[in-house]
């Protein structure tokens, strides 16, 4: 609030007061931005380096009273779902009845590749004991469930075959990459961006996954393929 030169007091002993309150309280001002940029250069520098993806208590801490005085200020909106209709405790109208969710099982994506896999009696099953004939197929009863296929990370060996004559050799050339001279390839390279910014994956937790194929790749590394990419991806975004 700017001060009023006309309510200032007059008394000389009074104005060395509040100009040392004044004084306080700016260095106590200038205290907390000081701490709120510290803050701010630490994260812009992890993010750059790619060091650490972890936040300290004191940034948590931070962010969340932000966060908290956002909400305060922009208390956040009811959204629909599927059992709510926009009235809170709203039911059925006048003499509707409520539509009930039918029960039993969803069938399974369509979309998805299926491997029949036949179950069949053994032959000595084939035979009845009890008429000594042979059985007839006659039917079969199938019945679906989902399985998952682990990924996998496999190398590929560009060749490029040479070829020569008396005068000239000529070698076949391999297909541009997305980062050239670079142990990525496109797939792993899309992989590591969409587990990062679409699944929420941190670098470390994706450094622990490649491990577990047996293969090293610090998140030092993969940070250095999510910079080249986002500059060759920044056409594509704007």
């Amino acid at each position: 609030m700017p001060l009023d030169p006309s309510q200032l007091p007059r008394d000389v002993e009074t104005l060395p007061k509040i100009v040392l309150d004044l004084a306080a309280q700016l260095d106590h001002s200038l205290a907390e931005q000081n701490k709120y940029q510290s803050l701010l250069r630490e994260l812009l520098e992890a993010q750059r380096n790619r060091k650490s993806e972890q936040l300290s208590k004191e940034q948590l801490a931070l962010f969340e009273a932000a966060w908290q005085a956002r909400g305060a200020e922009n208390p956040p909106a009811v959204e629909d779902d599927d059992d709510f209709d926009g009235e809170a405790g709203a039911g059925p109208k006048g003499n509707e009845t409520p539509e009930r969710k039918r029960g039993g099982r969803q069938a399974l994506a369509r979309h998805l590749t299926r491997e029949r896999i036949v179950h069949d009696l053994a032959e000595s099953e084939k035979h009845c004991q009890g008429c000594g004939k042979d059985l007839r197929l006659i039917a079969e009863e199938a019945s679906e469930r989902y399985d998952y296929i682990p990924a996998s990370v496999r190398v590929i060996q560009d060749v490029c075959l040479k070829y020569a004559c008396d005068c000239t050799i000529r070698t076949a050339t391999k297909p541009p990459q997305p980062i050239e001279k670079s142990t990525a390839g496109a797939s792993l390279l899309a992989q590591v961006i969409v587990a990062k910014w679409a699944d929420h994956q941190p670098l470390h937790r994706q450094e622990k996954m490649f491990e577990r194929h047996g293969i090293e790749i610090s998140r030092k590394t993969m940070g250095g393929w999510l910079a080249q990419c986002a500059d060759l991806l920044d056409p594509l975004y704007q």
